[in-house]
């Protein structure tokens, strides 16, 4: 399943398969094949981004996110927190994703992170979060996680939720890039920081 994963910069992942999934685009490419699924867990730009959803999108394309995505994006369908939804051979779980220490990421914003159930794996989207209590439920084979701790996990936080998981694999987002983007040196302290069962992979950006 590892293989099936394109790291496209900042929050920005496709999901190879079927469905085809995209997780939050931002600055990407546009493929030849549009994604059957795009995932969008609120409504920052970063996440968010219309112009991005439109140059992308097919009619066929199923747009999923919060209510705030759903006043920014025509036509998404809105799940809350714990609700799921299946799409071809996919089953999509909304899971919550806020940050308790920092008021850009609120609870009562209704943020998400996803679940996502393919190809008999289970792959955890963390998006813009902290660590939480609700996340202690889970036991993902995949993990896709921020380390950059602008009111998203740290790298320490990460490490505690990996070790707190203990999935097969854990892929670390938002690093690498300018603004406030963790560094390289963070990702690789992370990478060097992972024990266990789990195996950390530092992705490369794919268009």
């Amino acid at each position: 399943m590892k293989d099936r994963i394109r790291w496209q910069g900042h929050s920005s992942f496709a999901i190879e398969g079927d469905p085809f999934i995209q997780i939050a685009p931002w600055r990407v490419v546009k493929h030849e094949s549009p994604p059957d699924v795009i995932l969008i867990g609120h409504d920052h730009y970063d996440h968010c981004s219309p112009a991005d959803v439109a140059k992308i999108r097919a009619e066929h394309t199923v747009i999923i996110g919060n209510e705030g995505v759903a006043r920014a994006v025509n036509g998404a369908v809105v799940l809350r927190a714990w609700q799921s939804i299946s799409v071809d051979r996919a089953h999509i779980k909304a899971i919550p994703a806020y940050s308790p220490s920092d008021r850009r990421h609120p609870s009562a914003a209704g943020g998400l992170g996803f679940l996502i159930s393919l190809n008999y794996f289970d792959i955890y989207y963390v998006g813009d979060s902290e660590l939480i209590p609700e996340m202690a439920h889970l036991r993902p084979d995949m993990l896709l996680l921020p380390i950059d701790g602008y009111g998203r996990l740290s790298v320490d936080q990460a490490l505690r939720l990996v070790d707190m998981l203990q999935p097969r694999w854990a892929i670390p987002y938002n690093w690498g890039g300018a603004g406030e983007e963790a560094t390289k040196l963070d990702a690789q302290s992370f990478q060097s920081g992972v024990t266990g069962p789990t195996e950390a992979l530092l992705l490369p950006i794919s268009p």
